[in-house]
């Protein structure tokens, strides 16, 4: 009753956050306290669209999607504690990283936006690689810019602000172009001593021809970067009345730096700190490591992006992990369901996934790609799904669930070994995500696929709009001065009283994954001519 309370009051008083994340199949909203209590949460299905070959999602889905997430917290609210939301400390906004949102000066979209998961800019990628001796990957920012205008796309023109999907939304609640330094650093590379956008490289862009051509300099289409803890502006009435369309919701938090959902996952995991890292794993996955020296050499598995507060990190993405294992725990429940058990999610994924306690540690000879679309690592240019095997190989259910595991995790695993090579620290890494909902199973799959040991907390189901909660509290409590780094502030104030689990690699889950990975990689070419062999139709 006492806490019930306690948060009633600060509902009232407006001493709480909001913590929003579009990712790429729910847009999750969750209401905070000020010490990062979660009140009550809210969320919305949505799915990416293959449109004339490029991922994307349409700006009227972005909005119903956000307004759906906070309708259901305000309900929440208001079921739970039996009073209306109506204001609120401050507002933090993330989204998936990295795309290509172009917009005019009268603020109208010039082209649908083109996601992380797009795998179309691979000459711009190569080619600023080459010119900055830097590595930039296809999904960033720049490498689409660059791709529009050696297509010679007619809108690159009109361009007079290219965002981020967490820095559109942020731009509409609050009127203001800016982006937390983290998720700005997956647009162009970020010069980690000034904690802004390298003034070289840019300065190598601008001579590029084609950019010569442009009446813009790309300096003056990025939004500005901002560190953790500094305010980016205050939700506008039309922000407002964006969130919540009833009038309900009054102007005037005060808003955070927009995040990518890689920097919520480093906050959500505690692993801002230099020798910490963080794995996230959903529809995508990456792998974070906070730094403590400069890598020897580019790398082309290895992102070199910061922490919200702006570290150097080493980041390896894969562009594909749990769609394989969700469309075929779709398929297991609708057997179930026709014979007459109703699954609720939790129950089927946990009854597919005890099945790997009896599995072969090499899954039996079978193999599985888990791509639904292209994946840089492995080289695969279109993503066809693929399950094989062998005449001998051993076709159990264990056996057919671990070797989902195993490929989801197999291209991250393929390329954190670049890390391995240049002797990056990894005591050990804390796990988020969907997957780790059923305690223990993939935990220790993906222990044994990395050699690592594999931490996963109590919130490891839903850390990201959480993590941007706790974001968006550091910068409220920030202008009431606190004035602690971000990673004393998590360690003393947000997890010092955390519950997680860890897992340690076997030897022989470690030796099984290592055999599943090299036939998985001798296989390769199996999965890549799938993508040219198999017509996808919509």
């Amino acid at each position: 009753m006492m806490k019930i309370r306690k948060a009633t009051e600060a509902i009232e008083a407006g001493r709480t956050v909001l913590g929003l994340e579009l990712g790429s199949t729910r847009i999750k909203a969750v209401l905070l306290d000020t010490e990062a209590r979660t009140l009550a949460s809210g969320s919305y299905g949505w799915e990416n669209a293959l449109e004339h070959g490029v991922w994307t999602y349409a700006l009227d889905d972005v909005w119903r999607g956000v307004q759906a997430a906070y309708e259901s917290v305000a309900k929440n609210v208001g079921d739970t504690y039996h009073v209306k939301l109506t204001k609120i400390g401050a507002v933090g906004v993330s989204a998936m990283m990295h795309g290509y949102l172009a917009f005019d000066r009268d603020g109208k979209l010039l082209a649908p936006f083109r996601t992380w998961r797009n795998n179309i800019t691979g000459e711009a990628a190569e080619k600023l690689s080459e010119l900055f001796r830097f590595h930039i990957p296809q999904r960033w920012s720049v490498a689409h810019i660059e791709q529009a205008l050696l297509n010679k796309e007619e809108h690159t023109k009109d361009i007079a602000f290219l965002t981020t999907l967490a820095g559109y939304v942020h731009w509409q609640l609050t009127g203001e172009k800016v982006l937390g330094v983290g998720d700005a650093s997956g647009m162009f590379p970020i010069d980690a001593t000034t904690g802004t956008y390298r003034e070289d490289f840019l300065e190598k862009f601008n001579e590029l021809p084609e950019a010569k051509a442009m009446p813009w300099k790309l300096k003056g289409l990025l939004p500005e970067a901002l560190p953790a803890g500094q305010p980016a502006g205050h939700l506008t009435e039309a922000g407002a009345k964006l969130l919540d369309p009833t009038g309900g919701l009054a102007a005037g938090a005060l808003a955070a730096p927009p995040e990518g959902d890689a920097g919520t996952g480093m906050v959500s995991t505690n692993a801002v700190r230099k020798r910490t890292g963080n794995i996230s794993v959903g529809t995508s996955a990456f792998s974070m490591h906070v730094l403590e020296h400069d890598l020897a050499q580019p790398h082309r598995d290895i992102d070199i992006v910061t922490t919200p507060d702006g570290a150097p990190v080493a980041m390896v993405h894969v562009n594909n992990c749990s769609s394989d294992i969700n469309a075929w725990a779709g398929l297991f429940g609708a057997f179930a369901k026709a014979a007459g058990l109703d699954l609720a999610p939790d129950k089927l994924y946990g009854l597919l996934f005890e099945q790997v306690s009896t599995a072969d540690k090499d899954a039996g000879g079978l193999m599985n790609y888990a791509c639904l679309s292209g994946e840089n690592i492995t080289d695969v240019a279109a993503g066809r799904p693929l399950f094989l095997r062998a005449p001998h190989s051993r076709f159990t259910l264990a056996n057919f669930m671990l070797a989902q595991l195993l490929s989801a995790f197999a291209p991250l695993a393929i390329g954190m070994q670049a890390l391995k090579d240049e002797h990056v620290a990894m005591d050990s890494l804390v796990a988020q995500g969907g997957l780790f909902r059923t305690p223990i199973v993939a935990q220790q799959v993906l222990a044994d696929m990395l050699g690592v040991p594999i931490t996963v907390m109590a919130s490891a189901g839903e850390g990201g709009p959480w993590g941007m909660g706790v974001l968006a509290l550091y910068t409220l409590l920030s202008t009431e001065g606190e004035t602690r780094p971000l990673a004393d502030f998590l360690d003393e104030e947000i997890f010092r009283d955390t519950e997680a689990t860890r897992r340690e690699p076997t030897v022989a889950g470690e030796k099984g994954a290592a055999v599943f990975t090299a036939a998985y990689e001798k296989a390769l070419d199996l999965e890549r001519a799938a993508g040219k062999a198999l017509e996808d139709r919509k």
